[in-house]
């Protein structure tokens, strides 16, 4: 919506009579209409993936009927629908009414690729979209409200039980992971690290994309056993099933395995800070002299104005866990020295993410 310039005047001389808000040259209510309606151009997004658009499309440019007819839209739709995605920039349609992805879409939003980032957009869609209904609610009573709200059941051994809804779980965290993996191998200097363990590391994106760049180091991912069979359908996908192994546990009650190198990411925003600080305590007492601590997050700038994606995602682990919430910079240095790692480092990352690097 944009307001012409005798609309602007009317809306000036409406002020001027108390009947409403005077609207300057230098302000118009678009900003706080595309915000408050974004959840469309986010579920047309969240339902191309879903589709398998990007997929199709990374084989070869399709006209519309052709490709509306193998993802199966209905002729109503399929011309304002994919039209949209090229008004987002996610395809590009040529002279010739052929569609194509956009760059960024062919790297990341085609499933045959590693670079593929669509399993948290497709969790997104299955699980968070609708949960998000909820925030109101959530913002109202400070509880959860996702699968277990009604049951009281422990979140990750519900979805567990759920195939179909656990490997979505997993390839979504694989998924937010993946990029973040890269920036992590590319960004830690590994010299003479020889065995990395990812705590909580899902399917074990991090690890993977460290011994890609790094073939002398090995790695473990130590989760709840419930994961290893998707675990192991991604070690061997991706070539690494000689150098990455699997330790099922629950790091709150079994040992952890050793390693010159923890990594801690997407994992204490999930829990309260005493659990927090739980476990930052038990990865230095399990590391050698000289090892390091590597945690990540969204998190919040210590300012609290800048990260907007690190509210939203705050904002999501109190619709999503018990007690759960993003933290500062400044706090993850705080609870990492309280445990008694001797030097940290903060380091933004990419996207809203900031990695700290704590030495024991």
């Amino acid at each position: 919506m944009e307001l012409r310039p005798k609309d602007k005047a009317a809306a000036g001389t409406g002020a001027a009579t108390g009947t409403g808000p005077a609207v300057g040259d230098s302000i118009t209510p678009e900003p706080i209409l595309q915000l408050g309606l974004g959840f469309m151009a986010s579920k047309t997004l969240l339902s191309a993936v879903e589709l398998g658009i990007f997929t199709v499309l990374a084989r070869g440019g399709r006209d519309r009927a052709s490709l509306a007819g193998e993802v199966g839209l209905h002729p109503r739709s399929s011309a304002d629908f994919l039209d949209a995605l090229v008004s987002l920039g996610l395809l590009d349609r040529d002279d010739d009414d052929v569609y194509r992805n956009s760059p960024a879409s062919g790297v990341f939003l085609d499933r045959a690729k590693p670079s593929y980032i669509g399993g948290i957009l497709e969790m997104a869609n299955a699980r968070l979209f609708g949960f998000w209904d909820n925030l109101t609610d959530a913002l109202r009573t400070g509880t959860q409200q996702n699968e277990v709200t009604h049951t009281g059941a422990p979140f990750f051994a519900t979805l567990s039980q759920d195939p179909v809804a656990w490997r979505n779980f997993l390839n979504g965290m694989n998924g937010v992971s993946t990029p973040l993996a890269g920036a992590l191998a590319a960004d830690f200097d590994w010299t003479g690290r020889r065995h990395v363990v990812d705590l909580g590391g899902a399917l074990g994106a991090v690890p993977a994309a460290v011994l890609r760049s790094h073939p002398e180091m090995t790695g473990t991912v130590f989760e709840l056993p419930p994961v290893q069979p998707v675990f192991d359908e991604f070690a061997a996908a991706h070539g690494l099933a000689d150098r990455l192994s699997f330790h099922g546990g629950d790091f709150f009650s079994d040992p952890l395995p050793p390693a010159d190198v923890y990594v801690m990411g997407q994992i204490l925003h999930d829990w309260n800070p005493e659990q927090r600080q739980f476990l930052l305590r038990k990865a230095y007492d399990a590391l050698p002299a000289g090892g390091t601590l590597i945690v990540y997050d969204a998190m919040i700038d210590d300012d609290r104005r800048r990260n907007t994606y690190g509210f939203m995602v705050s904002l999501n682990m109190l619709i999503d866990t018990e007690g759960g919430s993003e933290y500062t910079v400044a706090d993850a240095t705080r609870w990492l020295g309280a445990a008694g790692f001797s030097t940290t480092e903060a380091r933004p990352l990419i996207g809203g993410y900031t990695a700290v690097y704590a030495t024991k």
